[in-house]
C-alpha cells in the first residue's frame, strides 16, 4: 500500500526533504546545502545540477530514516523559490552570467540584476500589472528573462526551456515539460483566470514577443490537484524511490507555507478568508485568500487558482528580513557571524535588557527595513534601508540595542502591509506563522503586539514542507482534493494574544515609522 508521501522545499541556501503519512505526521527529514555564486553586484545564481544533486541526497536519507520502503511512496511533491533555470535545446545548463560558466544556470529569486527591465515593464501600465501590485518586481520572471535576451543573446538564441525552478524539478523528475498553474500565474504574468493565460501584446512590449517557443513553455497550465505524471527510471534510481510515484505540480515555497499552515481551512472558504499566513525566513511573504478578486497597490496578485480551487491567492512580502538580522550582526556585530548561536546570545541579551529598561528599551533608535528595497506595500525596488538614532557605541550592548529595533521594524512593515490590504477589503484578525521566525521569540511577540492579530505558530515542524505534503497527498490519490487533504493532515497551533498595554507603545512607534519614509522621500527628493 502506498500510504505515504515526500515533500521537497528547496531554499535559498538549501533542499530539505521530508516523509510524510496520510495524517500530516512528518516521520523524517533531511537537508543538504546549495551552492550560490555571486559574480557581480545584484547577481546571484544557483546550478540546478547541484540542486538536484542536493535534492535527491536528501530524498534518499529522509526516506532511510523514515525506514520506509520505496513502494510505500505514493507521490512526491515540489516546492522552491521563483528561480530561473535555462536550459539549452537538449536540456543541457545554459550560463546566465557574463563569465559563461555553464554551471551557473539558475538566477536566484533575490537577484536583482534585472531593476531596469523591471521598470520598463511597469512603464508600459498593462493590465497584467493589476495583478502585480501595478510594480514589476525584478525578483519576477520577465525583467530575468528580458535581462538575458538583452544583454546574454548568444545564450538566449541558444536557449530551449526556461522553468521556474519547482518546475524543473518537476521536469527532471518525469520528462514532462507541463507547467504549474502555481509558478506561472504568480510569477510569469500568466492570467489563468483568462481564456487564455498568456497576453501576447504585453509580451510584444516587453520584447519577449519569443518567449513561448525559445522557452518550451505551453499554453495552459496543470492546476495543483494534478499530477504531473510517474517517475522516470533514472529519477527514480536516483531520489531512491520508484516509478510507481507520481510527481505533483510544483509550488511557490511561500505558498506551500500557506497551504501548509491554513489548509485546515481549505474546505471553509468563509473562514479561510480571515486568516492570513505569514511565512518567514530570508525574506518574508504573507498570504491570503478570497473567493473575490480585490487587487491592492503593492501586493503580488490576486492570482486565481494559484493554489486552491475557485479561490484568489493574494500575497505581500519583505525582501529581507531574516537575511536583514543577519546583516545586521555582520555590519555592527565587531567580527561576529551571524550564526543560530549568536542570534541566541543576542536575543538572550535582549531579553535581560528588555526586563531593566522596560518599554522604554532603545526608543530612540528607529529603523526601516528596506535595505534590499521594498517589496510591498510601496513596490519599491530601488528603495534602500534607514537607521536613526546611533551613538557612539560599538559594543555588544549596542548591538542588541539595534537588532532589537530591527525586529520591531520589521513586524511594523508588516503591519504596514496589512493596512493596506484591509484598505483593499481584506478582513484579517489572525496571522498563522511558519518558517525560521518561529524559532525568534523576539519576532513572534512582535508580530502579535504590534500587529494586534492573534498569532497563532503551527505545531507542525514544518509547514512549508507540509504544505507540499498535501498537494503531493493528492497527486498520489490518498484524497480526492485538497478540501479534503488539508483538514486531514493539518495540525493545531499555539495561540498568542496582544498584550493591551503594549498598544500606545506600538502605535507611536508605527507613527514614527510613517514619519520615518516620509522623511527620506524628503532627502530623496532633494536637488
Amino acid at each position: 500500500m502506498r500510504n505515504y508521501v515526500v515533500a521537497v522545499d528547496i531554499g535559498t541556501g538549501s533542499a530539505r526533504a521530508g516523509v510524510f503519512d496520510r495524517r500530516g505526521k512528518l516521520l523524517a527529514r533531511a537537508d543538504r546545502t546549495i551552492a550560490m555564486n555571486r559574480p557581480e553586484e545584484n547577481h546571484a545564481e544557483h546550478d540546478s545540477e547541484d540542486i538536484w544533486a542536493a535534492v535527491c541526497g536528501a530524498v534518499r536519507s529522509a526516506r532511510e530514516k523514515a525506514a520506509v520502503p520505496a513502494e510505500s511512496i505514493a507521490a512526491i511533491g515540489f516546492d522552491a523559490t521563483c528561480s530561473l533555470v535555462v536550459r539549452d535545446r537538449d536540456g543541457a545548463p545554459l550560463s546566465v552570467n557574463r563569465q559563461g560558466e555553464a554551471r551557473w544556470d539558475t538566477i536566484v529569486w533575490l537577484d536583482h540584476r534585472a531593476l531596469a527591465e523591471a521598470d520598463f515593464c511597469t512603464a508600459t501600465k498593462h493590465p497584467v500589472l493589476d495583478h502585480s501590485g501595478r510594480v514589476m518586481s525584478p525578483e519576477m520572471e520577465m525583467p530575468k528573462l528580458m535581462w538575458l535576451k538583452r544583454n546574454l543573446p548568444q545564450q538566449w538564441e541558444r536557449a530551449g526551456y526556461f522553468f521556474d525552478l519547482a518546475d524543473y524539478m518537476s521536469w527532471r523528475s518525469t520528462g514532462s515539460t507541463a507547467r504549474s498553474r502555481c509558478t506561472l500565474t504568480a510569477k510569469w504574468n500568466y492570467l489563468a483566470h483568462e481564456r487564455r493565460g498568456w497576453q501576447q501584446d504585453y509580451l510584444e512590449q516587453i520584447g519577449l514577443e519569443d518567449l513561448l517557443e525559445r522557452g518550451g513553455l505551453p499554453e495552459e497550465t496543470l492546476p495543483v490537484e494534478r499530477a504531473v505524471g510517474r517517475l522516470s527510471a533514472s529519477a527514480a534510481e536516483e531520489l531512491g524511490l520508484d516509478t510507481g510515484c507520481q510527481v505533483a505540480p510544483g509550488l511557490i515555497d511561500a505558498y506551500a507555507g500557506a497551504l501548509g499552515v491554513l489548509g485546515g481551512f481549505a474546505d471553509a472558504p468563509a473562514k479561510l478568508e480571515r486568516q492570513l499566513a505569514l511565512i518567514g525566513g530570508t525574506s518574508s511573504c504573507i498570504v491570503a485568500f478570497s473567493k473575490d478578486m480585490k487587487p491592492g497597490f503593492g501586493m503580488w496578485g490576486p492570482y486565481f487558482e494559484a493554489v486552491l480551487p475557485g479561490l484568489w491567492l493574494i500575497e505581500g512580502g519583505q525582501s529581507a528580513t531574516g537575511a536583514l538580522l543577519d546583516h545586521i550582526v555582520r555590519l555592527h556585530g565587531g567580527g561576529l557571524p551571524p550564526t543560530t548561536e549568536t542570534h541566541a546570545k543576542i536575543i538572550e541579551r535582549v531579553q535581560e535588557m528588555r526586563a531593566v529598561h522596560g518599554a522604554d528599551f532603545a526608543q530612540r533608535l528607529h529603523v526601516l527595513p528596506d535595505f534590499h528595497g521594498n517589496r510591498s506595500p510601496l513596490a519599491d525596488p530601488h528603495a534602500l534601508g534607514v537607521i536613526s538614532g546611533l551613538p557612539l557605541d560599538s559594543s555588544f550592548d549596542a548591538l542588541c540595542r539595534l537588532y532589537w529595533r530591527t525586529c520591531v521594524a520589521i513586524a511594523l512593515g508588516i503591519r504596514h502591509i496589512l493596512e493596506m490590504m484591509k484598505e483593499a477589503g481584506y478582513e484579517l484578525d489572525t496571522l498563522h506563522v511558519t518558517g525560521g521566525h518561529v524559532r525568534n521569540p523576539l519576532l513572534m511577540e512582535l508580530y502579535c503586539d504590534v500587529t494586534g492579530c492573534r498569532v497563532v505558530a503551527p505545531q507542525a515542524p514544518d509547514a512549508v514542507l507540509l504544505g507540499t505534503a498535501m498537494t503531493a497527498a493528492v497527486a498520489g490519490e490518498l484524497y480526492p482534493d485538497l478540501a479534503s487533504a488539508g483538514p486531514a493532515m493539518s495540525s493545531a497551533g499555539t495561540e498568542r494574544l496582544p498584550d493591551p498595554a503594549l498598544r500606545r507603545i506600538y502605535d507611536r512607534d508605527y507613527r514614527r515609522f510613517l514619519a520615518l519614509y516620509r522623511h527620506r522621500e524628503e532627502l530623496e527628493a532633494m536637488e
